[in-house]
């Protein structure tokens, strides 16, 4: 709908984690591919994150989950997506992820999941190919 501009992208660290290196070099890897990131930071609650991505006009979120609290925590960032009348933000994610919870993480709407041993280069290719196309730029 005449959206211009680069692809924004909050990357995010919610829960008790306080590892974020992978989430700091994710949001580089997209920095530098010409996205706009907004990096929130530790420790974040799924209604700061949310808040946070409608604040910003963001077109994806990008989660980093490392503490074995995905399936939580993805599942309430994408309900407050619905009740916030924003389901056209795309999330993402990656972390420590078992390979048996990726298919139901994927039916509840998370709509990639980047394990480890992801390439910067995969994420990046997979934001470009799935997330808004920008025009202008």
């Amino acid at each position: 709908m005449g959206v211009t501009g680069p692809i924004r992208v909050v990357v995010a660290k919610p829960g008790l984690d306080g590892h974020d290196r992978g989430a700091k070099v994710i949001a580089r890897a997209l920095r530098v591919a010409g996205m706009e990131v907004i990096y929130t930071g530790l420790h974040q609650t799924p209604e700061q994150i949310v808040d946070t991505a409608i604040q910003e006009d963001a077109d994806a979120i990008g989660l980093s989950i490392l503490s074995g609290a995905h399936n939580t925590l993805f599942a309430r960032v994408l309900e407050l997506l619905k009740e916030r009348d924003a389901e056209d933000i795309k999330v993402f994610g990656g972390g420590i992820i078992p390979e048996d919870d990726i298919p139901p993480l994927k039916e509840k709407g998370v709509a990639a999941i980047f394990t480890p041993g992801a390439t910067t280069a995969s994420i990046v290719d997979w934001v470009n190919a799935h997330v808004r196309q920008p025009t202008g730029a």
